[in-house]
């Protein structure tokens, strides 16, 4: 199974990511979480996208597309994957769906976590306090959201002319959507 979650920062898609993971078997793919451990690793990737995510932009379409085409190679990610992050543009969705067809992988569901902007702002300040994340400031925060709404927003619609896009409720606590996520997996699963 090939799983696209959309939305927002601070949405909730790494924490239901990480419970579908568990559930299913499938490789969590995100590009967050990838470039965080290269800048850790003070990789030369990791060194080239630390201010750019300091800053809360989106870094460059090569690179992420790049870094996304290695990962889907990797062994864990062929029985299946959810992508967490990616795309976050127009350019990237169109290189996303040309590799999952080159691949004949193509997704089965695509999640749209709906949540209001004020939302996702105090649960991001408060990731921020409890795991110290530098890329969680008010001012990245503001950021990545604006950029959210003008780039990958629109994105829904690409989605939705698939037939595959599902709406989920991510204002509600973690068991809630959760059990929303799960009834459409297990429709999914069965199709």
């Amino acid at each position: 199974m090939n799983i696209l979650l959309l939305g927002p920062q601070g949405s909730g898609k790494g924490t239901q990511a990480k419970r579908i993971r568990e559930e299913y078997g499938l490789a969590h793919v995100s590009t967050g979480d990838m470039f965080r451990a290269a800048i850790a690793r003070r990789t030369p990737l990791g060194l080239e996208v630390e201010p750019i995510l300091a800053r809360g932009a989106l870094v460059p379409d090569p690179l992420t597309i790049g870094l996304m085409r290695e990962r889907l190679a990797e062994e864990d990610a062929t029985a299946g994957f959810i992508l967490d992050g990616f795309p976050r543009n127009a350019a990237q969705a169109e290189a996303l769906d040309e590799l999952l067809s080159e691949l004949a992988r193509p997704l089965d569901v695509v999640f749209e976590f709906q949540i209001a902007d004020d939302v996702c702002i105090e649960r991001m300040l408060k990731r921020a306090r409890a795991e110290g994340r530098p890329d969680d400031t008010p001012e990245a925060i503001g950021t990545r959201l604006a950029i959210y709404h003008s780039e990958t927003a629109p994105l829904v619609e690409h989605y939705r002319t698939t037939g595959k896009l599902v709406g989920v409720h991510a204002d509600r606590e973690i068991g809630a959507v959760w059990a929303e996520i799960q009834s459409a997996l297990e429709q999914v699963h069965v199709a």
